[in-house]
């Protein structure tokens, strides 16, 4: 791309005011993303706000428009197939947002070996790092608290075996056994 004019889109966006839907400061409900005013008597349509309204002339050049502010044209990746026609000088990756993390990471290491420009993730290898982390730290906390149960348990059961006489434990047994042989598998 010309970089003259991925410069002068950046500096036209930078200027452009933020395009406001009306009446978003008045109703939760209301949503700020843009919606253009259709109403009889709005005052945004008349231009008796001073609220911007979407028009052509604020507008990025017609060869920039679908490309990201790098100057790198946009190609979204769903699956590892998709990066092998990706061109490395002309366009830049953006991963999913619909795919697993396990998805994720493959294509994310297959295009950082590859060389190819991810634009939605600043710093790869820092992102690949914290979710190892996170991976580890959930599976160190499904071992704790899998363990814990277990201990628990037969604490609970050893101490209750305790204060018992005899024939309350051996009543214990016989009930263990019945409920054994009445469960349904």
């Amino acid at each position: 791309m010309n970089q003259k004019l991925v410069d002068f889109k950046n500096k036209k966006k930078a200027k452009n005011p933020r395009f406001v839907r009306q009446d978003t400061h008045k109703k939760k409900r209301i949503t700020v993303g843009w919606r253009k005013p259709r109403g009889w008597d709005s005052k945004q349509r008349k231009r008796m706000q001073r609220e911007a309204i979407v028009e052509p002339g604020y507008g990025s050049p017609k060869e920039l428009r679908g490309v990201h502010k790098s100057g790198l044209e946009i190609v979204t990746v769903i699956s590892l197939d998709v990066l092998k026609s990706v061109n490395k000088k002309t366009q830049g990756i953006i991963v999913s947002g619909k795919i697993g993390m396990r998805r994720k990471v493959a294509i994310i290491t297959e295009a950082m070996k590859q060389e190819i420009k991810i634009l939605n993730i600043p710093k790869p290898a820092e992102y690949l790092k914290r979710k190892e982390e996170v991976k580890e730290q959930a599976k160190k906390a499904k071992d704790v608290t899998g363990k814990k149960k277990e201990s628990k348990e037969k604490k609970d059961k050893e101490s209750i075996e305790d204060k018992l006489s005899e024939d309350e434990k051996k009543k214990l047994e016989k009930k263990e056994i019945d409920r054994l042989l009445t469960k349904k598998f």
